[in-house]
């Protein structure tokens, strides 16, 4: 199966060598993003895999069938990149990604440690050789109550690992999940904004989610709540969230996304003028630590979102099922 690879990154190169010579493909690799600037390099594949910085919207996915591109892959778990109902009406096959939930789960702990202890200030005064600690008094893990936004995979990971230290932790899910229960209490969102410490979520980007930590239910939520976002940055109304760090309304914020990412997470700015003031402000608090998408990304996690980008083009091809086409 002949497949081009966009936005090829050195992380994945290894990998890919290692499955252009175990599988029956020819992969051809593009640095570049997918798009109508580029597309021509699709032209004799069967399949194309990309990643989120590539745009896919109905001219690209036209341009692509006409290309005699059938397969589309994302290495990567979400999908917002990608016009859906566009691919169904012009018959092509859309997959994304999976892998492990440990690595998004560690980092969200991580975070919330991370906050509890003022870690950032006083990594701050370390660089100017000030030990003093007025101002850094922390809290324990084991004291708080820590409400869980979603059940998923990697909300069900965070969940087992809070459940080591010892605190209360309640969880919110369309559906309980049954396996959960003698970990978590399950409870409607009004009341596990009312009860928690510290609020994670891990939820898709829908619709339905977009903005919803906002205003009005961060009025619901305790004074001084510690909130934590490894999952989109479109769930969180960054004007609300900006006045309620101003407000002293969030005690910590953590995000390891942030709404109007892309061009420049996973890129080298520095010598750039970003122009995503929200993001500029925000990342000058004591009390906020951002992260520039990286809950994701350990050896394990490129490893796995490179075979499903490769394997489940392969799978659709040739009639096997694959629990990750869309």
């Amino acid at each position: 199966m002949n497949i081009v690879v966009f936005e090829v990154s050195h992380d994945e190169r290894q990998e890919l060598e290692h499955l252009s010579r175990t599988l029956p493909v020819s992969l051809r690799l593009v640095e570049a993003n997918l798009s109508l600037a580029t597309v021509a390099e699709a032209e004799g594949a069967e399949g194309v895999s990309v990643l989120g910085r590539s745009r896919l919207d109905r001219p690209l996915l036209e341009a692509l069938k006409n290309l005699g591109v059938r397969y589309v892959s994302t290495r990567t778990i979400g999908v917002d990149h990608i016009d859906l109902d566009a691919a169904r009406e012009l018959g092509i096959r859309v997959a994304h990604a999976s892998y492990p939930p440990d690595a998004v789960a560690d980092f969200t702990i991580m975070l919330m440690l991370l906050v509890l202890r003022c870690y950032k200030p006083a990594m701050w005064r370390q660089n100017v050789n000030d030990y003093s600690l007025f101002g850094l008094m922390g809290r324990s893990m084991r004291r708080q109550t820590v409400g869980v936004v979603g059940t998923g995979h990697i909300g069900a990971a965070v969940i087992r690992d809070l459940a080591g230290f010892g605190c209360r932790i309640l969880a919110y899910n369309l559906t309980p999940c049954e396996d959960l229960k003698s970990l978590a209490e399950f409870v409607d969102l009004d009341t596990l904004y009312r009860e928690s410490d510290i609020i994670t979520f891990h939820v898709p980007f829908t619709p339905a989610t977009r903005h919803m930590v906002n205003r009005e239910s961060l009025s619901r939520m305790k004074d001084g709540v510690v909130l934590i976002n490894t999952a989109r940055g479109e769930l969180m109304d960054i004007d609300a969230i900006t006045e309620g760090i101003e407000t002293e309304k969030i005690g910590s914020l953590a995000m390891d996304v942030f709404e109007h990412e892309q061009g420049i997470y996973h890129a080298d700015r520095k010598t750039d003028i970003l122009k995503n003031k929200d993001m500029v402000y925000l990342r000058q608090f004591p009390n906020v630590v951002l992260t520039q998408h990286m809950a994701f990304y350990t050896e394990e996690s490129i490893t796995s979102m490179v075979d499903c980008g490769i394997k489940t083009l392969l799978d659709m091809k040739e009639g096997r099922q694959t629990r990750l086409e869309l």
